[in-house]
């Protein structure tokens, strides 16, 4: 595999440091917009001016301060457009400083400012959407309106508060409108396009998460070549990868390259969650950091069995269950018939229990999608033939493995079917060839099965405590069950800071955290699983 060279980050200090100053030189002058004249200035300047000239400036000098404290955020972010309005700012605030009242000072610390960032320019990259001629046929007016306005109730500072508040949303609305970053694709993957993700992901698609970047909520990022790709999708503002790249191994260096340069000039983090350790060091190269996550259960089909002591719980349910009738069969997609199919997702929708949808990084969003056919469902009906519950199973097209992708039963079963579902699962799929059968992700597992320092047993407790809300180490206690295999998997995320953030957009990808949004678009939301294809 090959590396990436180290990406220069060069004048780091820019953005932060100008951000600062910027809003500083906006304070000094709203200050001095609010205070007197120093008066020998005063009168030397009325010899060249008439004095309602300095109140204009004077005027101006108000809305300038409060626009360099609008664009100093954007500063903060490394927006293009915010270095360049910054700089014509401090320029033009220079001069009115000069003209309002000879207020030397203030201009000298503007223009050194706008100086400042004119040396720190190359580390301002994050690019705009366009400007196109049809939208600036309305906007150019509001815009010009609104900056007049502003400067019209500057110039009255002893008015009400209200006119300052009409003031203050005119310039964030401002803000947001010339200063946004150009924006991720809006528009989901035509067919054309997941026709070959889902090729690669025949010829390439080794890791057992590769064919869960096929959900119909992912976007998908190709290199250059159409010869790799990852899934991802943007939440809070970070790049969010689901699991590894899909394509040949020494392609993916290029792709994460091109992939950070792609979130780089949209002003996004770059994260990833399920990440294998193979790739690691590429994300590392890039600048990025690495956190263990949790582990993969993976079930050696070849040498599973239900012989001896330490699983004989797991033997007892399976026993109880056949005693009581139940039988299990596999079906691919391609050969269900359609009440069978209906059946199946009856049992799914009632084993949700009305719970919220979940998964990104290691379940699908539908069961008839168009590239399902390859999937597989082992199914448990009871003694009247009715089926009562359902694993379904994508496959690992560079491996003989599958990935669960959803574990459900009907509510009013007896216990232990799952525990019957998944052994009878290693039966049906040993006798098919295959040779592993990953099962679930249980997060923070290696802290609470084998924590290595007094740290990492902390975070064990306190994941156990959390199982409440999360059913982290309940998941986990399934797994161990059955005695699996655990492979670690890794979250990436950009900056020191950047893993509070890179959370929150996991959680809100994986469905564990509610994402705040508008009413109307909640009432319209509807589960993906059960979409046709």
């Amino acid at each position: 595999m090959s590396t990436i060279p180290v990406p220069r980050r060069e004048k780091r200090w820019a953005p932060p440091l100008g951000a600062a100053i910027t809003a500083l030189v906006g304070l000094v002058n709203i200050a001095s917009a609010l205070t007197p004249d120093i008066r020998w200035r005063g009168h030397l300047l009325l010899q060249f001016e008439a004095l309602e000239t300095m109140r204009m400036f004077h005027a101006i000098a108000l809305p300038a301060g409060a626009a360099l404290l609008l664009v100093a955020p954007y500063l903060l972010k490394r927006r293009r457009r915010a270095l360049i309005a910054a700089i014509g700012l401090m320029l033009a605030l220079g001069l009115v400083n000069l003209l309002k009242g000879l207020d030397w000072e203030e201009a000298l610390l503007g223009w050194a400012t706008a100086g400042l960032l004119c040396l720190g320019r190359g580390a301002f990259d994050v690019e705009h959407d366009p400007i196109s001629l049809r939208s600036a046929v309305w906007r150019a007016p509001l815009l010009i309106g609104a900056g007049a306005s502003v400067a019209v109730l500057a110039a009255w500072t002893s008015q009400p508060d209200a006119a300052q508040a009409i003031a203050v949303a005119t310039l964030l609305a401002l803000g947001y409108v010339i200063f946004r970053p150009l924006a991720g694709p809006r528009a989901l993957p035509v067919p054309a396009v997941r026709n070959l993700a889902a090729e690669l992901i025949k010829e390439h698609g080794r890791d057992t998460l590769s064919f869960f970047k096929l959900r119909g909520d992912k976007q998908l990022f190709f290199s250059e070549d159409g010869s790799s790709f990852v899934g991802y999708r943007i939440e809070a503002g970070v790049m969010l990868l689901s699991g590894d790249p899909v394509g040949p191994p020494d392609a993916f260096a290029e792709l994460l390259k091109q992939v950070r340069e792609f979130a780089r000039v949209r002003g996004l983090r770059l994260g990833a969650v399920g990440a294998s350790p193979r790739v690691l060091p590429l994300y590392e190269t890039l600048g990025l950091k690495t956190i263990y996550l949790g582990d993969e259960a993976v079930i050696d089909v070849q040498k599973f069995s239900l012989e001896g002591r330490p699983i004989r719980k797991v033997r007892q349910s399976v026993h109880r269950l056949t005693k009581a009738g139940y039988t299990s069969e596999l079906r691919t997609l391609a050969d269900l018939e359609p009440a069978t199919l209906e059946e199946i997702e009856r049992v799914l929708e009632l084993g949700q229990q009305g719970a919220p949808e979940r998964g990104f990084s290691m379940a699908m969003d539908s069961i008839r999608g168009p590239h399902e056919e390859d999937t597989l469902f082992v199914i448990a009906r009871d003694e009247h033939e009715k089926i009562r519950g359902v694993l379904h199973f994508v496959p690992c097209y560079g491996r003989p493995a599958v990935s669960l992708s959803f574990m459900r039963r009907d509510p009013d079963t007896p216990n232990g079917l799952t525990e019957f579902l998944v052994t009878e699962a290693v039966v049906h799929l040993r006798e098919r060839g295959l040779e592993e059968m990953s099962l679930n992700f249980a997060t923070a597992a290696r802290f609470m099965h084998s924590p290595g320092n007094p740290i990492e047993s902390t975070i064990g407790t306190l994941a156990r405590k959390l199982n409440r809300f999360f059913q982290i180490e309940s998941l986990y206690k399934f797994n161990a069950k059955f005695f699996p295999r655990w492979e670690p998997r890794y979250f990436v995320y950009e900056g020191r800071l950047g893993i509070f953030r890179g959370f929150v957009a996991a959680m809100w990808a994986e469905g564990q955290l509610p994402k705040p949004s508008p009413p109307r678009l909640t009432a319209r939301r509807r589960p993906l699983r059960l979409a046709r294809g």
